[in-house]
């Protein structure tokens, strides 16, 4: 179950006007930090990511499955199933055999290496156009001290 602060931030994203994806990105970010205090581990930063949108789905955020193509079929199916159990509770039994299995694997998917280059991976197979677009709508739903805030940390970025 994914703690109520997650939950409280990510209806705080959708009421701004922000993307599912975005809002889903807190349960990817609780997921993080689940990794790195020792909660589990994950075999890979994607994993962990996977596990977020899961949670993402099953909490009620709008995130549609993968596009055909995208991903592979099993990987569309999971995320199907994840939409469809998001009224139901879950099962005890298979979360106690997820942890258990999850509490096996290594905690290197969460450092901070391992995710830039999950991040750097990802923005690779994005176009130019993509993440154009995606400026373009950070823009307008930023607001105003947002935007200043983004300003900011580029200059400070180009200063280093």
């Amino acid at each position: 179950m994914p703690e109520k602060e997650t939950i409280a931030r990510a209806r705080r994203d959708r009421r701004a006007g922000k993307s599912p994806s975005t809002q889903a990105g807190e349960f990817v970010r609780e997921e993080v930090h689940h990794v790195r205090e020792g909660k589990h581990g994950a075999r890979s930063p994607k994993q962990t990511i996977a596990i977020g949108l899961s949670k993402a789905r099953r909490a009620g955020v709008k995130l549609p499955p993968p596009e055909k193509g995208q991903t592979s079929e099993e990987t569309r199916r999971n995320a199907q199933h994840a939409i469809s159990r998001s009224r139901r509770r879950p099962s005890t039994r298979r979360s106690r055999a997820v942890r258990t299995a999850l509490r096996r694997e290594g905690r290197s998917a969460a450092s901070r290496r391992s995710l830039s280059r999950q991040a750097s991976m990802a923005a690779r197979r994005r176009g130019a156009v993509s993440l154009k677009a995606a400026a373009r709508k950070a823009s307008r739903t930023k607001g105003r001290s947002g935007r200043v805030a983004a300003a900011r940390k580029a200059a400070r970025t180009r200063k280093k």
